[in-house]
């Protein structure tokens, strides 16, 4: 139940009813109600007020809820297909998620019923975009066992959904350790960078741009390129041209022909790897251009290259935090 297509341009228009204002709870407010004794307690959830064991011992996760649990060494059962996240992932947990019956594949589409079932789950926990729910048979599901679905909105909320994935499945605990050891590393680049990126104005170019359509993807502060860098201290100027909701409120396709336009402002340019630290096509069809090599943070020397854009969960975030770190090390030196 891997929701990265459903990310992209051809379901944009979908992903914006996934509004950051949805069901669930936010930050300050708590996400359950207690149920007295009963062992259960009320559990608030894009699909509604759910009631859910208070500490489930057989947990069924999909899509993005796929790596959180893993990483908060929940009591799964069985998981979706999460090929996208593999690169990020710990030797240990790589290990956690090779072991664990699959009971769905990367699109929600693909889902297994049956094996769900045979997995005898006391909590589903769903982690896809809540306009993908249509794809799935949700009270098939929820004659199996009570189902949460937690999915993304925008791309810098995944520090909020993997919080309340986390406490759906009672591992809160080990989420916080996660959290302060993600905020304890971003401190620490902040204190080395600060001064240094304290007077550029950044833009950052994607890997989600369309070859065959000859544009390139632009992203904006809170988006999946910039969201851990703006926690290290960088600022990333511009906004969309016509925000529409979900991602498509902090990113945008221009044509390439656009690109002085569109990044000419920038001081400097982070740029998106893929984990090998190799350019997608994409993004090796931009640098390739005589556009790109004439705008004028790339004629200073104002490049840099960031890998692990992708993490959505503290520990993996990590990994994005060392790379950008090897990133900047140059603005050091200067």
């Amino acid at each position: 139940m891997s929701v990265r297509q459903h990310w992209r341009p051809a379901v944009a228009a979908a992903l914006a009813l996934a509004v950051v204002t949805g069901c669930g709870s936010g930050g300050s407010e708590p996400a359950t109600k207690s149920d007295g004794g009963s062992g259960t307690r009320v559990f608030s959830a894009d699909n509604g007020e759910i009631k859910i064991p208070a500490a489930p011992e057989r947990v069924v996760a999909t899509g993005y809820a796929v790596p959180v649990l893993i990483e908060a060494d929940a009591a799964l059962v069985g998981i979706s297909t999460w090929k996208r996240g593999l690169a990020m992932m710990t030797e240990q947990d790589r290990a956690t998620y090779d072991r664990l019956p699959k009971v769905a594949g990367e699109a929600a589409a693909e889902t297994n019923y049956e094996a769900i079932a045979a997995a005898k789950p006391d909590l589903i926990v769903i982690g896809v975009p809540k306009p993908v729910l249509g794809d799935i048979d949700m009270k098939r599901l929820e004659s199996i066992a009570p189902v949460v679905a937690i999915g993304p909105t925008v791309p810098d909320a995944w520090r909020e959904l993997s919080r309340r994935q986390s406490d759906a499945a009672g591992r809160t605990e080990h989420f916080e350790t996660a959290k302060n050891a993600y905020e304890k590393r971003a401190g620490e680049l902040r204190a080395k960078y600060g001064a240094a990126l304290a007077s550029l104005k950044f833009g950052h170019l994607g890997s989600y741009g369309d070859i065959s359509k000859g544009t390139f993807h632009r992203e904006f502060a809170r988006s999946w390129g910039t969201n851990i860098a703006q926690d290290v201290g960088v600022t990333y100027y511009g906004e969309v041209k016509k925000k529409g909701g979900g991602g498509l409120d902090v990113t945008e396709y221009p044509a390439i022909e656009e690109l002085p336009e569109s990044l000419g402002e920038a001081d400097a340019i982070t740029y998106t790897l893929q984990p090998d630290g190799t350019p997608a096509e994409a993004v090796k069809q931009v640098l390739d251009s005589a556009l790109w090599k004439n705008l004028p943070a790339v004629r200073a020397g104002r490049m840099f290259p960031l890998q692990y854009t992708e993490a959505a969960t503290y520990e993996s975030a990590l990994k994005t935090l060392d790379s950008v770190d090897r990133a900047f090390a140059p603005l050091l030196a200067r």
